[in-house]
C-alpha cells in the first residue's frame, strides 16, 4: 500500500503533462522516421535559405550554353529549325573546339522539311524534279553524319505513359553496380521519348533530360541515373561526364538504404537514396549563354567554345523550358543542367549524409528530455530565453556543415519538435486565450469576413489601421456592356436588382470557393484578392481556376436566362464577363477612419490588375493575366502570350498572357494550333516584318480558329499599318503603350 502510495505521489509529481509529452516526444521520433510531406517541406526550405545566403560560387566556367534565345529565332526562323541546320550548328561547334555536345532537345520524328517529304507535300512540281528532291539525303541523315564526326550525347524524355512504339534495339550505356541492385531506388517514368533511330545510332551517348520538381514545383535534385520503360538511363548531364571522361561504363554504388553514389573515371558523385544529385546552385550567369545564330555566322568570342562542355537549349519564352531554384524565380532549363555539370566537376557539391537522420533524431530526444525536465521548474522567460540559446545552437551547427563541409543537416525537426512539446507543457496557458477569442469573435462576427474574424482572434494587435507588404493575386472582373442591359430593365428596377443578385452570387461563390477574398463589389463589377488574409501557397493557381469556374457559370446562367427569355417572350442579352490577373507586392490590411475601416489592398500590382481587366475586351480573350502570374501556373493552365505592353505611370513593359482553359486544353490540337500562329505572328511583328506579319494573320484568319483569333488580329493589324506608315524608333523593343485603361 505504501509502494502504491508513493507510485502515485510519484506520478503526480512528474504530472500528466509530462507523461503525455513523452510518449509526444516518442510519437516524433516516429514522425520523422515516416517523414511526411510537411516535413520535407520544411527542411527544403531551409536547405533553400543556405542556398540563398550562400550561393556557390563559380571557381570555373566548364561549360558553354548555346542558346536557341529570341535572337536565334528571329534571325533563323521559328522552332523547329531543318536538322540540316542544326547539323550546321553541331559542325561548327566541333571545329570550335567543343569537348562534348549535347541537346537538351529531343527529336522524336524525322524532319518534315527533309527533300523526300517535300517531293511528295509540294503540289505543282514536275515528276524529274520530284524525283531529284527523293534522291537527295535526308536531312535526319545530313545531322546523323555530323553527330557522327562529333560526341554528341542526345537527350531523351521520361514519359508518364509508355510508349507503344519504343525502339529497343538501339545502344545502352554500361551499368556496373557495387553493393545491391540500385534499380528499385530510382527514379521510375513509365514511358520513354527517344529520338529517331537515325540519330540515336550516330550519337556518342544518351541521357535523360527530365528534370523532376519537388512538391512545390522547386528543382532541388536531379535524377543521376533512372528507369524509364523499363531501361537504365543516365541523366543528360551525366551522360556528359561519362563520354568527356571516355568511360565505357557507369559504376553506381548501392547500400540497404538506396543509392550512395555513382561514377564514372576520375570523378565520383554522391546521391541520395534515389539516386538524385543535390545541386549546388549558383546565381543565373549570363556570361555562359551564346545564342546560336552567333554559332552559325562565327560571330562568337574567338576561344569561347574550345575545351568546354557544350549543351544546346533554349531560354525563350515562347519554348516554354523554364524552371524555379532556390536561387532563381525563373531559370531556363538547360541552365539546371549546365549547373549540375559545374558542381561536379568543380568539386562543389552537397551532400545529405546517410547519417543525418540518426543525428536529427538524437539531438531531438535529447532537447526533448531537458525540456520535459526542466521546463515545469522555470518561468516562460527563462525558458523563452533557453530556447533562443538551443535554436541559435541547433542553427549554427547546421550551418556549419553546410558551408564548411557542403553537408546538409536539418534543425528544424528537432526545434519544431522540442518547441512542440514545451507548448504543450503550458497548454493551460492557452484557456485564458480562448475565452479572450470567444469575446473576439462575438464582437465582431456581424460585420466582418469569417476569415478576417478568425485572423483578428488569434491575433487581437492587428485590429489597429495600417498593413503589411505580401505576394498577392488580384482579380477584377466587371460586365461586358452592362450599360446596354441596364436600359432594357429602366422601368423594372426590380428586375435589374434581381438580374445583378443572380450573376453576382455564382461569381462570388466561385471566388469564395477557391480561396479567394471579396474586397469590394463596384456595381457590376467585383475586386477580390488571394493570399490575404490566410497565407494561400498556391494562391496564383487558385486565382486562374476561380477566374475560368466564374466564365462556366456565367455560361450556365445564360443558358438559364435564353430559356425564360424564350419562354416568356422578352429580350435576351447575354452577359459575358471581362477578369484581369495580376500578381505581385501589394499592401494590405485595415485601411480607412478611426471611426470606420475596411480590409483592402492597395498597390501598382492592383492597377494593372484592373488595366488588364478593362483590355480583354480590346484583345478578344475573357481573362488577361500579368507576366508573374503566368509564369507561376504555366504547368497547369493553357497560357497564350499576347502582347509586350507599357502601362501609363509604370517604367516597365509587361509582357500579359491569356487563360485559354485549364491543363487539358493544354495539349489539344485547337490550342496548339493557336498557339503557334500567336508566336509565329508575333515573332514577326518584334522583328519589324511587318509583311510576313501580315502574312501571318491572313494564315490565321483561313485556319479553323480564326474566330478565336480575329480581335487580336484586328488590334495589330492596325498597329501594323500604323508602323508601315510610320516606323517605330531604332529602339523600340516589341512594346505598345496603352492608350486607354
Amino acid at each position: 500500500m505504501k509502494r502504491m502510495r508513493r507510485v502515485r505521489r510519484l506520478a503526480q509529481k512528474f504530472g500528466r503533462a509530462r507523461a503525455f509529452c513523452v510518449v509526444l516526444l516518442l510519437g516524433l521520433a516516429l514522425l520523422r522516421i515516416a517523414d511526411p510531406s510537411a516535413i520535407e517541406e520544411l527542411r527544403m526550405r531551409t536547405f533553400d535559405t543556405y542556398q540563398v545566403i550562400e550561393p556557390r560560387v563559380k571557381t570555373a566556367r566548364p561549360v558553354v550554353i548555346v542558346d536557341i534565345d529570341e535572337k536565334s529565332l528571329a534571325k533563323d526562323g521559328q522552332w523547329p529549325w531543318p536538322r540540316t541546320r542544326v547539323a550546321e550548328l553541331v559542325t561548327k561547334l566541333t571545329r570550335a573546339g567543343a569537348v562534348v555536345i549535347a541537346f537538351d532537345i529531343v527529336f522524336p520524328e524525322p524532319d518534315r522539311m527533309t527533300p523526300a517529304i517535300a517531293a511528295d507535300f509540294f503540289q505543282g512540281l514536275d515528276e524529274e524534279t520530284r524525283a531529284k528532291l527523293r534522291a537527295l539525303p535526308s536531312n535526319d541523315a545530313i545531322l546523323a553524319q555530323a553527330i557522327k564526326q562529333s560526341r554528341v550525347v542526345l537527350g531523351e524524355s521520361g514519359l508518364p505513359n509508355p510508349v507503344k512504339t519504343l525502339d529497343n534495339s538501339l545502344p545502352l550505356t554500361g551499368l556496373a553496380m557495387l553493393g545491391g541492385d540500385p534499380a528499385p531506388y530510382m527514379i521510375n517514368f513509365p514511358g520513354l521519348l527517344r529520338n529517331v533511330s537515325t540519330l540515336e545510332s550516330a550519337a556518342a551517348g544518351r541521357g535523360l533530360l527530365t528534370i523532376r520538381t519537388e512538391r512545390d514545383a522547386i528543382v532541388r535534385r536531379v535524377p543521376m541515373l533512372m528507369q524509364a520503360q523499363g531501361m537504365t538511363l543516365p541523366s543528360l548531364s551525366f551522360e556528359m561526364l561519362r563520354v568527356a571522361t571516355g568511360t565505357d561504363t557507369i559504376l553506381t554504388r548501392s547500400d540497404e538504404a538506396g543509392i550512395r553514389s555513382i561514377a564514372v573515371k576520375g570523378l565520383q558523385i554522391p546521391t541520395d537514396r534515389n539516386g538524385q544529385f543535390w545541386v549546388h546552385f549558383a546565381k543565373h550567369d549570363p556570361s555562359i549563354y551564346i545564342p546560336a545564330s552567333d554559332v552559325l555566322d562565327g560571330s562568337f568570342p574567338p576561344g569561347a567554345i574550345a575545351g568546354k562542355l557544350v549543351l544546346i537549349g533554349t531560354s525563350s519564352v515562347g519554348l516554354l523550358d523554364v524552371k524555379t531554384t532556390p536561387i532563381d524565380p525563373v531559370l531556363p532549363g538547360v541552365e539546371v543542367h549546365a549547373q549540375v555539370l559545374e558542381s561536379a566537376l568543380t568539386r562543389q557539391v552537397l551532400s545529405q549524409p546517410n547519417y543525418a537522420i540518426a543525428v536529427e533524431l538524437g539531438v531531438a530526444l535529447l532537447l526533448g528530455v531537458v525540456v520535459i525536465s526542466l521546463a515545469p521548474m522555470f518561468g516562460p522567460v527563462t525558458l523563452v530565453l533557453m530556447g533562443s540559446v538551443f535554436a541559435a545552437l541547433l542553427a549554427g551547427t547546421s550551418w556549419y556543415f553546410y558551408t564548411k563541409h557542403r553537408l546538409l543537416i536539418d534543425f528544424t525537426y528537432p526545434l519544431f519538435s522540442t518547441t512542440l512539446i514545451y507548448l504543450t507543457l503550458i497548454f493551460s496557458n492557452f484557456v485564458r486565450e480562448q475565452a479572450q477569442r470567444r469575446r473576439i469573435r462575438s464582437a465582431f462576427s456581424q460585420y466582418l469576413s469569417p476569415a478576417l474574424v478568425a485572423q483578428l482572434a488569434q491575433s487581437p494587435e492587428k485590429l489597429v489601421l495600417g498593413g503589411e507588404e505580401r505576394e498577392m493575386t488580384i482579380m477584377f472582373s466587371d460586365v461586358r456592356g452592362f450599360t446596354t442591359i441596364s436600359e432594357s430593365y429602366k422601368h423594372d428596377p426590380h428586375g435589374l436588382t434581381t438580374l445583378m443578385n443572380r450573376f453576382l452570387t455564382p461569381l462570388t461563390n466561385a471566388i469564395l470557393d477557391r480561396k479567394g477574398t471579396i474586397d469590394k463589389y463596384m456595381g457590376d463589377a467585383i475586386m477580390a484578392f488571394w493570399n490575404a488574409p490566410l497565407d494561400d501557397g498556391q494562391h496564383q493557381i487558385n486565382a486562374c481556376h476561380a477566374a475560368l469556374d466564374m466564365l462556366e457559370r456565367i455560361d450556365a446562367l445564360n443558358k438559364l436566362r435564353q430559356t425564360e427569355a424564350e419562354n416568356g417572350g422578352h429580350v435576351y442579352i447575354p452577359i459575358n464577363v471581362g477578369i484581369g490577373l495580376n500578381t505581385g507586392i501589394c499592401v494590405v490590411g485595415n485601411m480607412g477612419s478611426d471611426l470606420r475601416f475596411d480590409y483592402s489592398v492597395l498597390g501598382d500590382s492592383v492597377n494593372l490588375a484592373s488595366r488588364l481587366e478593362g483590355q480583354s475586351k480590346e484583345y478578344g480573350f475573357p481573362i488577361i493575366v500579368g507576366s508573374k502570374t503566368a509564369l507561376a501556373v504555366r504547368d497547369r493552365f493553357a497560357i497564350l502570350e499576347l502582347d509586350f505592353i507599357m502601362v501609363k505611370g509604370k517604367k516597365e513593359p509587361e509582357v500579359i498572357y491569356a487563360i485559354a482553359g485549364r491543363e487539358d486544353v493544354t495539349h489539344s490540337e485547337r490550342f496548339q494550333t493557336l498557339r503557334n500562329l500567336t508566336i509565329e505572328m508575333l515573332a514577326c511583328y518584334r522583328s519589324r516584318d511587318w509583311d510576313d506579319a501580315l502574312y501571318a494573320i491572313e494564315r490565321g484568319r483561313n485556319s479553323d480558329v480564326a474566330n478565336a483569333l480575329e480581335k487580336l488580329y484586328e488590334l495589330y493589324e492596325k498597329r501594323i499599318r500604323a508602323y508601315q506608315e510610320t516606323p517605330p524608333p531604332a529602339d523600340w523593343n516589341g512594346s505598345f503603350a496603352l492608350l486607354t485603361k
